[in-house]
C-alpha cells in the first residue's frame, strides 16, 4: 500500500481539501470535519481498496481503514499541510449542525486523541493488578509504587493532555492552554486547598474567593477553560498593538483564563462533574442492572454512527470521580465480546474460505477490543450477525450490571484488559466480569451460528436463482419474468480468463470485505460497461472505474493490482464521472504491456460494492469470458 496515494485519493474523495476543517483518527478510522458533507463522495471512498467502509455520524465524516489507519492519517496530515485548520474554518462556521452534533463533535474530537494515553494507563494498571493478585509482587513494595505512578500519570496529568486536544478542537494555542491545566494542577495550589480545608479559611485572589477544589483527573473544568481561552486569545490578538502583539496575546489570554478557571470555570466544571457522577451512583444503586444491559445491546449501533465517543468520557469520569465505573464500561465489555462471537460464529457456519478468513480474524480482534472489523466486515455485511451480537450483548450487559461488575480502570474493553475488573475485594469482581463476557460470547456466538444463512439465501432459493438464470438472454428479454425481477446481471465487461476472488493476491480484495464479485486476467486492452446505468466515479489516475446500474448494483472494475501507482500513465478514460453508459459502452482503455513492463499484475477484480443490499451474488460457472458475456447474478 502507499499511504500517500491512499491519501491523495481520500482526500479528493471527502471534496478536497478545502472541504476539511478537521482531522483526527482513533483505532481504526479517520474521523473529518467537513465544511460541507454533500462535496464528500461516499462511493468513491467505499471503493477504494484501503476502504473498508464509511460512517456518518456525531457531527463526523468517518472513514474506516483498520490497523494502517495512523499510516493513512499522517500521510493525509503531510499532504493538507499546516494550514489545513484554517483553510476550511469559514465554511466549518456557515454549515448549519444541531446542537447534538455540535456537542458529541466537540467530545469525540477532543477525547479521540488522547485514548492511546489513557489506555497506555488503564493497561499498566491491569498489568499491576495481575502482578499483586499472583502475589509476583507486594502492594507494599517500592516496585509497586513506581509502576503505580507511571500508570497514575495518565489520569492523573489527564487535564494537560485534554488541554492540547481542547485548544485543537478551539483553534487556540496548545501550549498555553497545556500551561492552564497546569495552573489547575501546581502543587502549591493544591497544597493551599488542602490547608484550607483544614483551616476552613477561604482561598483569596485579591477579593475573588477561590473554591477549594482539586483537579487532578478531572474532564469538565479544563475543557471549559480551553474553551474560554479561545475567545480570550482572539480578543488579545484583535486589539493588541502589532509590535507588541508577540507579548501581550500569551499574557492575556493565560491571566485572564487562569483567574477565571480558579474562580468561576473551575469550580462549574468540578460541580458537573460529581454531579455526573452522583446521577451514575443513583442508577448504579437503584437499577445497577439497566445502563449494562442498555449499552451492551445498543453500543454497536453507536458505534455504527461515531456518537459512541459521547458516552466514553462519562466511563473515565466515573474512574476519576468515585474510583470504579459501573456502567459504560462493563456494559462495552459485553459488548465487544459479543460482537466477537457473532463474528466467530459466522466464520464457523461459512463455507465461503474468503468469508471465513475475515470472519475468524475479525471476531478474535473483536473479543480483544477493537470492533470495527467485525461490525462492517462481518456483521453489518449478513445483518443476522449483528442481531445476534446485540443480543448477546444485552443478556451479557444484564448479568454484568445485577451482579454490580465494577471496572477500575479505563482500557479498550476486551479479553485484553480484563485484569481492569480486579478489584479490593480480590477476584470475585474479575470473576463476574469472566462470566459476563462468556454469557455475552456463549449467546452471541450461538445466535449468530443458528440464524446466519450464507448470504442470508436458502441454499434451495440459491439454486433455483443460478438455474433459473440464462447466461445467454440478456435481462431485456426477460424483463416480465420473476427471475428478472429478483436477480441483476453484469457482464464481463473484458475479454480473459475468469478466476476466484480468493485467488487474487491482494487481501484488500480477497478477503471479501471490499465485496463479492470475481476477478479476470484481460486479453483484451478495451474494456466495457458491464451494466446499463450512471459513472459513479472515474479514479484519478484512471486505473479503476465504478458504475452504478439502473437496478442499484455498484460495480468497482479495477484494472491491475497497484496499479494506482502508475499514476495514469497505461489508462485512457473513455467516459465522465456522471455520464450515462450503456452495457457494452466502451468506458476505459489500458495498455497491458506497459503494465506488464512495469512489474504489474493486470489481474482486474470486479466488485460489487454493496454486496451488503443484496442477498447474494453469484459468479457464473464460465472460466474464459467474453467482453458482454453474463457473468455475475446479483440476488436481491
Amino acid at each position: 500500500m502507499s499511504y500517500q496515494t491512499t491519501a491523495a485519493s481520500i482526500i479528493q474523495s471527502v471534496g478536497g481539501a478545502g472541504n476539511i476543517t478537521a482531522l483526527t483518527h482513533c483505532a481504526t478510522r479517520l474521523r473529518f470535519n467537513l465544511a460541507d458533507e454533500k462535496k464528500a463522495d461516499k462511493a468513491a471512498l467505499e471503493a477504494l481498496p484501503e476502504v473498508m467502509g464509511v460512517a456518518i455520524g456525531g457531527g463526523q465524516y468517518q472513514v474506516i481503514i483498520g490497523s494502517d489507519v495512523r499510516h493513512v492519517y499522517q500521510a493525509i496530515q503531510e499532504s493538507l499541510g499546516p494550514d489545513r485548520a484554517s483553510a476550511g474554518s469559514a465554511a466549518a462556521e456557515e454549515a448549519p449542525k444541531s446542537l447534538l452534533n455540535r456537542f458529541l463533535n466537540t467530545i469525540s474530537s477532543i477525547f479521540t486523541p488522547i485514548l492511546p494515553a489513557i489506555t497506555a494507563a488503564g493497561m499498566i494498571k491491569a498489568v499491576l493488578a495481575l502482578l499483586v493478585a499472583f502475589k509476583w509482587v507486594d502492594n507494599t513494595a517500592q516496585t509497586y509504587q513506581i509502576i503505580n505512578f507511571m500508570a497514575d500519570a495518565g489520569f492523573y496529568f489527564l487535564p494537560i493532555l485534554l488541554a492540547n486536544s481542547a485548544a485543537k478542537k478551539f483553534n487556540c494555542n496548545p501550549y498555553l492552554a497545556m500551561m492552564v491545566g497546569g495552573i489547575l494542577l501546581h502543587p502549591n495550589f493544591i497544597g493551599m486547598v488542602n490547608a484550607a480545608r483544614e483551616s476552613g479559611e477561604a482561598i483569596k485572589l485579591a477579593v475573588l474567593p477561590i473554591y477549594s477544589a482539586t483537579y487532578s483527573s478531572t474532564v469538565v473544568p479544563i475543557i471549559l477553560s480551553v474553551w474560554f481561552m479561545s475567545y480570550i486569545e482572539r480578543w488579545a490578538d484583535k486589539h493588541s498593538p502589532k509590535m507588541i502583539k508577540y507579548f501581550t496575546v500569551p499574557l492575556i489570554a493565560t491571566m485572564v483564563t487562569g483567574v477565571v478557571a480558579l474562580t468561576i470555570l473551575g469550580p462549574i466544571g468540578y460541580i458537573i462533574g460529581n454531579g455526573i457522577a452522583s446521577g451514575i451512583n443513583f442508577l448504579d444503586l437503584h437499577m445497577g442492572w439497566l445502563v449494562p444491559m442498555v449499552i451492551g445491546a445498543f453500543f454497536p449501533l453507536l458505534v455504527l454512527t461515531g456518537t459512541h465517543y459521547g458516552i466514553i468520557p462519562i466511563g473515565a469520569n466515573n474512574i476519576m470521580t468515585v474510583g470504579y465505573d459501573a456502567m459504560i464500561g462493563p456494559g462495552n465489555l459485553a459488548s465487544n465480546i459479543a460482537q466477537g462471537g457473532a463474528a466467530l460464529g459466522v466464520g464457523l457456519k461459512t463455507k465461503d474460505k474468503a468469508v471465513k478468513e475475515v470472519a475468524l480474524s475479525a471476531g478474535i480482534t473483536a473479543v480483544c477490543g477493537i470492533t470495527e472489523p467485525a461490525l462492517f466486515g462481518i456483521n453489518m455485511r449478513f445483518k443476522t450477525p449483528l442481531y445476534a451480537a446485540m443480543l448477546g450483548g444485552g443478556v451479557g450487559g444484564l448479568f454484568i450490571g445485577a451482579f454490580g461488575v465494577r471496572r477500575y480502570a479505563s482500557g479498550s474493553p476486551g479479553l485484553m484488559t480484563l485484569p481492569v475488573y480486579i478489584g479490593e475485594d480480590g477476584l470475585s469482581n474479575l470473576l463476574f466480569a469472566c462470566i459476563g463476557a462468556a454469557i455475552a460470547f456463549a449467546v452471541s456466538f450461538a445466535a449468530a451460528y443458528f440464524m446466519f444463512k450464507e448470504e442470508n439465501v436458502q441454499e434451495g432459493e440459491l439454486d433455483q436463482l443460478v438455474a433459473g438464470a440464462s447466461e445467454a438472454t440478456p435481462p431485456a428479454a426477460t424483463a416480465g419474468s420473476a427471475a428478472a425481477a429478483s436477480v441483476i446481471n453484469v457482464f464481463s465487461p473484458v475479454a480473459g480468463k475468469k478466476i476466484p476472488l480468493q485467488a487474487v493476491n491482494d487481501p484488500a480484495f480477497a478477503s471479501g470485505v471490499m465485496g463479492a464479485g470475481y476477478a479476470v486476467i484481460p486479453e483484451d486492452e478495451t474494456f466495457y460497461s458491464p451494466v446499463d446505468g450512471e459513472v459513479a466515479m472515474v479514479f484519478e489516475t484512471k486505473h479503476a472505474i465504478g458504475l452504478r446500474s439502473d437496478e442499484g448494483a455498484e460495480i468497482l472494475i479495477h484494472v491491475g493490482l497497484d496499479t494506482v501507482k502508475m499514476g495514469g500513465s497505461a489508462f485512457e478514460a473513455l467516459v465522465q464521472q456522471g455520464q450515462r453508459v450503456k452495457k457494452g459502452q466502451p468506458i476505459l482503455k489500458a495498455d497491458l504491456a506497459a503494465i506488464k513492463a512495469a512489474g504489474y499484475d493486470t489481474t482486474t477484480p470486479v466488485i460489487v460494492t454493496n454486496t451488503a443490499d443484496f442477498s447474494d451474488v453469484v459468479p457464473t460457472d464460465t472460466e474464459q469470458l467474453q467482453a458482454g458475456q453474463p457473468v455475475l447474478e446479483v440476488a436481491r
